[in-house]
């Protein structure tokens, strides 16, 4: 693995700089999202949409419904890709939505203001015939008609258990899903008994689809196939995986916002960030001399490799995103600080310079992983409990973490490897230790060398 890790270094430095200076247009190979660089709404603006929600008899909806539309809201927003959303709850019968650089505002809008009941409604075979003897009285509705009156659902959306998108058998768009065990049986009795007759799937009391039953359906699974797009296909799944809202919403205002702190702030930011890491640079290189200009070296290898990450996943930048980026950079420069400094006591204990280094990064190693894990534990419990904007705090700290350990232990110690072996670096000032301390272990060295000869 040490003879690889040289090669890997340099395949990962290679491709994080082709990541973070990739020009407009070039989309992520898996995911085949755009790679660029998104800015939260502190930073670059979006919209923001305020709802009412309405009960059925005009009473004050309690808290806990506000709550579970809060949540469902959310997770919607967050499943159409719309990264840190702001989602709250206001008043007593209010939810307002903020979400930042979005495109799709419309699509966004019908996906978190629908209801999103779902409903798997028999068709009688009375009004509407059935595939074996021809039509009824009344047409079989299409997708996109809205549900003809005195129909009883079978059962609900409530059912759904697992749901993703999909492709029929002639290749159309579809959405699969699986039903619970109540919902299960129900759906195969039924279709046992009704073999030949309709079947609507309804969304928000909107057919989606209404097939002739061909067979028996067992296992509780099924496929909701139609004329979809790819974005109608998307929020259903979304719908399906996240359940219905206890009540229906209405919209009552929509705005765009504006940036709370803009390009300006993100000006200022810039120039603060290069200049308090600048200021790390100077005073690693005055106190460490050789190994701080190393560190120097691994920090703008860290720096560029966060960013690439940054567009990869991508990253939401917001202030508090930023906040935790510096944050990470302060325990990149002190997991080299904690190496360096063990460095030189070694080096005062009379070992050479390459046992020293390798001692000073064996025994280091220790406190830095406790005090990383202990960071990254505090990490996932923000990201996994906490609000959008903390998730996003937490997301940045998580991945500046690893990468730190990385670059630390890894590229600081390959780079150190190879630079004592030139002549030129065996010299007491490049490592900040006085020159009586220097030759006492160089000597020892000399010692030792000299007795493993004889």
């Amino acid at each position: 693995m040490r003879r690889f890790l040289p090669f890997i270094i340099v395949a990962v430095g290679l491709v994080a700089l082709a990541v973070a200076f990739a020009p407009a247009g070039v989309r992520n190979p898996v995911t085949q999202e755009p790679i660029e660089t998104r800015l939260g709404l502190d930073l670059s603006g979006g919209i923001r949409i305020e709802y009412q929600a309405r009960t059925p008899d005009g009473s004050t909806p309690e808290g806990d419904q506000m709550e579970t539309i809060r949540t469902i809201m959310e997770n919607r927003v967050n499943a159409s890709g719309v990264a840190e959303p702001l989602v709250l709850v206001q008043g007593t019968d209010r939810i307002v939505v903020e979400m930042p650089g979005v495109q799709n505002a419309d699509e966004i809008r019908a996906l978190i203001g629908s209801t999103g009941r779902l409903d798997f409604v028999p068709l009688p075979v009375e009004r509407f015939g059935s595939a074996r003897t021809g039509g009824g009285s009344e047409p079989v509705p299409q997708q996109g008609m809205q549900l003809p009156a005195g129909l009883t659902p079978l059962f609900s959306g409530d059912q759904v258990q697992e749901a993703t998108a999909g492709r029929d058998e002639r290749g159309q768009r579809a959405v699969d899903f699986v039903l619970k065990p109540e919902g299960a049986r129900l759906f195969e009795q039924y279709t046992t008994e009704h073999i030949g007759e309709f079947f609507a799937i309804v969304l928000d009391d909107i057919v989606q689809s209404a097939p002739s039953i061909n067979s028996a359906i067992p296992g509780g699974r099924g496929q909701i196939s139609g004329d979809f797009s790819a974005a109608e296909m998307n929020a259903l799944v979304t719908t399906l995986r996240f359940g219905a809202l206890p009540l229906a919403v209405e919209e009552v205002q929509a705005s765009s916002i504006s940036a709370t702190l803009g390009e300006s702030f993100l000006r200022q930011s810039i120039l603060a960030g290069i200049i308090g890491i600048g200021l790390v640079f100077v005073f690693m290189l005055i106190h460490y001399r050789l190994p701080g200009a190393v560190a120097c070296l691994a920090l703008i290898y860290y720096a560029l490799v966060v960013l690439a990450l940054f567009r990869l996943i991508p990253v939401t930048l917001t202030l508090a995103g930023i906040a935790a980026f510096v944050l990470s950079v302060g325990m990149a420069v002190d997991a080299n600080i904690l190496i360096f400094e063990r460095t030189k006591e070694e080096l005062r204990a009379g070992k050479t310079i390459q046992a020293a280094i390798e001692a000073g990064f064996s025994r280091a190693w220790n406190s830095i992983f406790d005090s990383n894990v202990s960071s990254l534990i505090t990490a996932a419990i923000l990201f996994y409990f906490g609000s959008s904007v903390i998730r996003g705090f937490a997301l940045v700290l998580i991945i500046g973490v690893l990468v730190s350990m990385f670059t630390a232990i890894t590229l600081s110690r390959m780079l150190l490897r190879v630079i004592v072996r030139q002549p030129w670096a065996r010299q007491a000032r490049l490592y900040g230790v006085q020159e009586e301390e220097f030759t006492i272990a160089a000597a020892r060295g000399r010692s030792r060398q000299a007795g493993a000869r004889v």
